[in-house]
């Protein structure tokens, strides 16, 4: 009975996640809307699959199982960025370029996170998916990818929207002395989507979505946008609530600031969508990729 109990004990443990980003029923509420809140140029399949999408845009927490160490410790800097480890004007644009400004400033790149660069390197992927679609319009195997691409970038995307990823803060503000003041307002912060019950049609309406003309730039613009938040949400903090509170004195502040969050996830993943769109009317697909060809068989 108790070798039972310790097995079940672990098993727990194995399957328990980090506070590093949104609820899961947050992230699925946001990938609907952004899918909502899209023009009707991006194709119907890609609308219609909206719940794929949803599903889709949770396994990048899936992936941090402590019962797979190695895809843990490759998908947990996946999802945020310490913006106060490194003391630059602007971060570079590529990944390997930021690793390496990281070593040669003292910094662990997998303890500051990669959360831009996840973000453009998925929308680069949904644009080759998309290129494929568009020379393969009746492919169920690339309409699922692109089904599946788009939920891991709305993943990314709608993490990056939420301040407390942003910053060494993540989760409490250490005082001299050692103490940690709020400690534990991560996980309220990201409760706040399912707390308030927000609608994915809500989040989409009356939304402006435009693609982007340079990608990453903008990608950065929208990451300081959220670490400039970072004051407010400690100033708040004492007055978020917790994702399952029973009774809450209503604050409208909090709730002004959790509804601009949300339709700045839904918007800029919206964005990114579509801008992977755009992109993959330019990309080129190789005449020895013959998926026709590969795919009937």
């Amino acid at each position: 009975m108790i070798k039972r109990f310790a097995i079940f004990v672990l098993f727990i443990m194995g399957l328990s996640l980090p506070a590093r980003g949104w609820l899961m029923e947050g992230h699925y509420i946001l990938a609907l809307a952004a899918v909502a809140a899209l023009p009707d140029e991006v194709p119907s399949f890609f609308r219609h699959g909206a719940k794929t999408i949803a599903h889709a845009s949770i396994d990048p927490d899936m992936g941090k199982n402590r019962g797979t160490p190695h895809v843990r410790g490759a998908e947990f800097p996946e999802h945020f960025l310490d913006r106060e480890m490194l003391d630059v004007e602007t971060l570079p644009e590529t990944r390997y370029a930021f690793v390496k400004l990281c070593y040669e400033r003292g910094v662990s790149p997998e303890k500051m996170g990669f959360v831009p660069y996840a973000i453009h390197e998925w929308t680069e992927r949904l644009a080759v998916a998309f290129a494929e679609y568009r020379k393969w319009p009746d492919n169920p195997h690339i309409q699922s990818k692109c089904l599946i691409y788009a939920g891991f970038l709305a993943h990314y995307a709608t993490d990056m929207c939420q301040p407390l990823h942003l910053t060494i803060h993540y989760d409490g503000r250490v005082r001299e002395g050692g103490e940690k003041l709020q400690k534990g307002i991560h996980r309220k912060v990201d409760g706040l989507v399912q707390f308030l019950k927000m609608k994915p049609n809500h989040l989409a309406r009356d939304q402006e979505v435009m693609p982007f003309e340079n990608t990453m730039p903008e990608i950065m613009r929208e990451f300081e946008k959220g670490f400039a938040l970072v004051d407010s949400v400690y100033k708040m903090g004492p007055n978020i609530p917790q994702y399952d509170a029973k009774n809450w004195q209503r604050d409208e502040e909090v709730i002004a600031f959790a509804e601009d969050r949300a339709r700045a996830a839904t918007r800029f993943t919206a964005r990114l969508y579509l801008t992977a769109w755009r992109l993959s009317a330019q990309l080129q697909i190789a005449d020895y990729v013959k998926r026709e060809t590969w795919d009937g068989r």
